[in-house]
């Protein structure tokens, strides 16, 4: 079989001074208005006092004609006569009142992305006033985070990584710090990415628990006997039908003495055939997404430990393949879970939140302070905010704020979906306690989420349903198609924010 690319990892410098060989040199550029009311770019002092007078010429000639405006997201390429960085790359920030966190990522990444189509083996990044220092590791994961695509199998590699990154003027606290984060983010989008056929449950506990290995995580695996044994019968319902058995995985960093952990909990359905309710082939052909939200638990929880934050955190990934057989989980069938709680199924494409209610029951046991749970839930979201914004649904505000908070700070766009009582009675079922569905195509996120608040007894709780931005069918000039790592940079920012 047809080895995958490895993960990127180009070497990664922090310098205060340009290198000798710059290689591809990036020079950062903002907008900004003239007295006469046009705009113009402009380049910070910082930055041209590093470039030599042939650079400066070039770039103000180019300012001077249009090619360059400052516009955001605007990329210029020009060679030049530096023999030691014969391609000169000019990225426009926009004006600085509008420049945001997620603007710098973007930009970084768009960079990285342009100069794929060669190999090459130095970008240089000069960066001067047009970024604050609070924002210079957002460059570094722009700049990592563009590195991962969805070509994993090509024979032929349609874009190239880059063998080393050098950012001039940032610390290397910022560039490390950008360096885990960005890493995290691609190996989360890596497990999303990988064929459902590679990735099953077996697989994904099985990498997970190398991760956990090596940044020092404490990892504990349940397979079929002990879920069984554990009394996730919900789980172990979903999973029956396919040859790969479902999985447990529980992630534990210790990282705030004897505090009660966070628990972040991630739906991993491996891969989503509908079961008996099978969906259409248009609708499957990218059910190996179906575990994005278990992937973002393993990419936060590598990222937490590989920067040491100081909260005791759990990270557990719900597993299975709702698979079609003879011994498909049926519609009319009642679960009892390992709460308690009996589930009635009249939707077996509805199965994310079955997996999820065991996982949820496992969570609650270690006594969280708050629990996350990220899923690619339900098309309803997508309906009500389409692809690009995730949905929250809560039973504790403050909890929601904090992490709308971080999330904002990140650019990660988010909106929250109310929980109002009148939709507890539109999951009761007249033979369980519960319905695995709601009423109909009505409100179906928030149903969804009123199935799962069953399950966090009155522990603060937050559902992010990720169905809409996990992944995604079409490239911007800032990432590829396919995962995308979402909610892994906000949910950093909010463990670390309140360590």
């Amino acid at each position: 079989m047809v080895e995958p690319l490895p993960l990127p990892s180009p070497k990664m410098t922090a310098s205060e001074a340009l290198p000798k060989e710059p290689g591809v040199l990036v020079v950062l550029a903002t907008q900004k208005g003239s007295e006469d009311g046009a705009t113009v770019a402009v380049c910070s002092a910082k930055v041209r006092e590093a470039l030599d007078s042939n650079v400066l010429q070039t770039i103000d000639r180019l300012i001077g004609s249009g090619e360059i405006s400052g516009a955001a997201g605007e990329i210029v390429c020009v060679a030049t006569s530096h023999d030691h960085a014969p391609l000169l790359v000019v990225a426009s920030l926009g004006t600085p009142d509008r420049l945001n966190r997620g603007g710098v990522v973007d930009v970084a990444a768009s960079v990285v992305r342009k100069l794929s189509d060669k190999a090459r083996s130095q970008i240089t990044f000069l960066v001067g006033d047009e970024i604050p220092a609070t924002e210079h590791d957002a460059l570094v994961v722009g700049a990592m985070t563009a590195c991962e695509g969805q070509h994993l199998y090509q024979s032929q590699p349609s874009t190239y990584v880059p063998a080393a990154f050098t950012f001039v003027g940032i610390s290397s606290d910022a560039a490390e710090s950008g360096q885990k984060i960005g890493s995290s983010i691609n190996h989360a989008r890596r497990l999303v990415n990988e064929p459902p056929t590679i990735m099953n449950p077996t697989e994904f506990a099985n990498r997970a628990s190398e991760m956990a290995k090596a940044e020092g995580l404490e990892c504990e695996i349940w397979d079929e006997k002990r879920l069984d044994a554990e009394g996730c019968r919900a789980i172990l319902a979903v999973g029956r039908a396919s040859t790969s058995p479902p999985r447990l995985v529980i992630l534990k960093h210790n990282g705030g003495g004897s505090e009660p952990p966070i628990a972040i909990v991630g739906k991993g359905v491996t891969f989503d055939s509908g079961g008996l309710s099978i969906k259409p082939s248009e609708g499957m052909v990218d059910m190996k997404c179906d575990m994005a939200g278990a992937a973002t638990v393993v990419g936060v929880m590598r990222a937490i430990a590989q920067l040491g934050i100081k909260r005791n955190v759990i990270g557990l990934c719900g597993l299975a393949e709702n698979m079609v057989s003879g011994d498909s989980y049926k519609l009319g069938d009642v679960i009892e879970t390992r709460s308690g709680k009996t589930i009635e199924i009249l939707n077996t494409d509805a199965e994310g939140r079955v997996v999820l209610a065991d996982t949820l029951d496992v969570a609650v046991e270690h006594g969280p302070s708050a629990i996350v749970d990220l899923a690619t839930l339900t098309g309803a979201c997508m309906v009500a905010l389409g692809n690009d914004v995730a949905g929250l649904m809560t039973n504790n505000q403050d909890l929601c704020d904090q992490v709308v908070s971080a999330a904002k700070t990140e650019s990660e766009p988010v909106w929250q979906l109310p929980m109002f009582p009148l939709y507890n009675d539109k999951v009761k079922s007249k033979v369980a306690d519960i319905k695995n569905v709601g009423e109909g195509r009505w409100g179906g996120a928030i149903t969804a989420a009123k199935f799962l608040e069953h399950f966090v007894k009155e522990t603060p709780w937050l559902h992010i349903d990720i169905a809409g931005p996990a992944f995604v069918d079409s490239a911007k000039p800032s990432r590829d198609a396919g995962a995308t790592g979402v909610m892994v940079r906000s949910l950093v920012r909010w463990i670390s924010q309140n360590a």
